[in-house]
């Protein structure tokens, strides 16, 4: 008869061995991946990607006649040409007053608007939350009878004005909501500390909140200025007058239906693109941390 004292002096089972593994290659890590794999398509993708860059700029420092593909000799016709004589000057004056006063409206609006949704609890906040979303499916087109129809009446045709009401107009939807999700990851308790030394509401923002918006204001600032620089239609609906014209206008009147200038559409393809290209070259850290803290509440 097995007795419990038996059982428990019985050694342990030996643990039993692992099972064979079947030969096979092993998976390599990111790090061992070979380099050419990485750079091959990046490298091929990069290509195809500067071609058309490379066409551009061909064509604008070309001779006019010439079918080198190599830019040599060089020449800046094209360039004088559209900046005096097709006024290029002036449509980039207006477009960067444009910019800078669509940037400035947009972000002080949408600064307002955000903290409201962010801070403040009233009945018909998801209301206005849903309305703020499916007005990003309304296309711009279909926007410009009605707006055409307020700014005549406001006699504010042919003017820079109605330009900037209309692209701030078009660009508050998005921007309150990046500013309103980027507030919701700072501390409440923040401005709570800031209260209870003794600042009000607007000086515990100023001091507290704002700083801490920096990448949010940058993100929403600059796609405003952007999207403000790059639009056609609304300049092209509500200003008349060739001096009142942005840059989009400008490119589309070096086309006409018999011929095109391409060394001068090349040149002020140029002009356009450069102020875009330095301003995300010196903002890209911000707008990237900007655009990735505000699309979700941390």
């Amino acid at each position: 008869m097995i007795t419990k004292e038996a059982v428990a002096a019985a050694p342990a089972p030996a643990p039993a061995a692992p099972a064979p593994t079947r030969p096979g290659k092993k998976r390599p890590a990111w790090d061992e991946v070979p380099r050419w794999q990485i750079y091959l398509p990046l490298g091929i993708y990069l290509v195809f990607t500067l071609i058309p860059f490379y066409w551009i700029l061909l064509f604008a420092v070309r001779p006019a006649g010439s079918t080198s593909l190599v830019p040599w000799p060089m020449t800046t016709e094209h360039f004088e040409k559209v900046w005096t004589d097709r006024g290029f000057g002036t449509y980039f004056t207006n477009s960067v007053y444009v910019g800078l006063a669509t940037l400035v409206m947009t972000t002080l609006v949408a600064l307002a608007g955000g903290y409201a949704l962010a801070r403040f609890d009233f009945k018909i906040k998801r209301v206005f939350m849903l309305a703020l979303l499916c007005s990003q499916f309304v296309p711009g087109a279909l926007l410009l009878v009605p707006l055409f129809e307020i700014f005549a009446g406001l006699q504010m045709i042919n003017s820079l004005g109605s330009v900037i009401i209309a692209e701030t107009v078009f660009q508050l939807p998005l921007s309150i909501i990046l500013i309103s999700n980027f507030i919701k990851n700072v501390p409440y308790s923040l401005e709570e500390a800031a209260w209870v030394d003794g600042c009000g509401r607007f000086r515990a923002f100023r001091i507290v909140v704002l700083p801490l918006l920096r990448p949010g204001l940058i993100a929403v600032g600059s796609f405003a200025f952007v999207h403000s620089w790059n639009h056609f239609l609304f300049a092209l609906m509500f200003l008349n007058n060739q001096h009142k014209q942005t840059i989009p206008v400008g490119l589309n009147s070096l086309m006409s239906a018999d011929s095109v200038d391409l060394g001068a559409l090349a040149a002020g393809g140029i002009v356009a693109a450069v102020p875009v290209v330095i301003v995300f070259a010196f903002i890209q850290k911000w707008l990237i941390t900007g655009f990735s803290a505000g699309a979700v509440k941390g």
